[in-house]
């Protein structure tokens, strides 16, 4: 169909006019414009051809969405939007108004957006967070996995229920486990239901903060999200080589924070105790026993330790 303002635009032509008129005729006789008539009989014929245009865009990206190609080919002047009419009364007199409105598909993007928006990662693979999850996949990967998984299904369901308490979960295990997905799946689902979150790869991001430290701008906005946010995680927390800076200055002040306001989760490959012995070796000063023991006193009592025991999943297909 041509477009209305071609039409009106050759409005001189006899022809033409005829087509109009014939395209007039076309959009009164429509099923969608003949149930706007039904449903506000207080809008006259009159008054609905003074709206022609809109008429004709209500009809055309009507006829469009019901034909949807996709959010990417949608053909509408505004994609991702359809328009809708509402008739109104201002001012004492009747009138046809439109309304952009977001169609299904660009509400779903708009939502997995803003989930984006709520999580931020610092040198995890942005893949992980956004590859998709399968509730009923994560259960039947390994049955070994099984009590550490609905655990975390609980956990999330605490969450949404009654909200965010300081504690948060110390996931351990062996290679491969699962552990990262795991943790960025409680990520996505709690960012779901509004809640900001941060995922940090700790042997990266120690690693980078010997150039972070140089700006000191940076290094601040870097630490105050991880103070702030509502769910931080430690990823891999004790394969990092710690320097003492790093360990005392930078992450003991991160979860000095946080141990009483917000939750913090770690993955690791150590058990508790076994962390104790990493935080508490530096590769400048070496062993120091008192300040691994005062950064643990800021994990172990604000976390659920849950063991992950099952086969080795790196290079199976999810």
């Amino acid at each position: 169909m041509e477009s209305m303002g071609d039409v009106l635009r050759s409005i001189n032509n006899p022809t033409l006019r005829q087509r109009q008129r014939d395209l007039e005729q076309g959009l009164f006789n429509h099923p969608l414009v003949k149930a706007l008539q039904s449903e506000h009989p207080e809008l006259d014929e009159s008054r609905l051809r003074l709206h022609m245009s809109r008429l004709y865009q209500y009809v055309e990206e009507s006829r469009n969405c019901a034909n949807c190609p996709g959010l990417e080919k949608c053909p509408n002047d505004f994609p991702g939007h359809y328009s809708k009419l509402t008739v109104e009364t201002v001012n004492g007199s009747v009138d046809l108004y439109e309304r952009k409105t977001a169609c299904r598909l660009k509400v779903a993007q708009d939502n997995q957006d803003n989930i984006r928006k709520r999580i931020r990662s610092f040198y995890v693979d942005e893949r992980v967070l956004n590859g998709g999850y399968d509730e009923i996949d994560i259960m039947g990967k390994d049955p070994r996995r099984v009590s550490a998984v609905n655990k975390i299904f609980d956990y999330i369901t605490n969450v949404k229920e009654e909200g965010l308490t300081s504690r948060g979960i110390y996931l351990h295990g062996s290679f491969g486990t699962g552990k990262t997905f795991l943790m960025c799946y409680l990520l996505h689902e709690l960012a779901v239901a509004g809640y900001t979150g941060v995922i940090v790869y700790m042997p990266d991001f120690i690693e980078d903060l010997k150039s972070i430290m140089m700006d000191g701008q940076k290094m601040k906005e870097t630490v105050d999200t991880m103070k702030s946010c509502d769910l931080l995680i430690f990823d891999d927390i004790g394969a990092e080589n710690l320097n003492p800076w790093a360990r005392d200055h930078v992450l003991g002040a991160i979860l000095n924070y946080r141990m009483n306001r917000k939750p913090t989760f770690y993955t690791s490959n150590y058990p508790l105790d076994g962390l104790e012995k990493h935080l508490s070796f530096t590769s400048k000063d070496g062993e120091e026993v008192y300040k691994g023991q005062r950064l643990m006193d800021r994990i172990a009592p604000f976390v659920d330790v849950l063991p992950l025991h099952g086969e080795n999943q790196r290079g199976a297909n999810r």
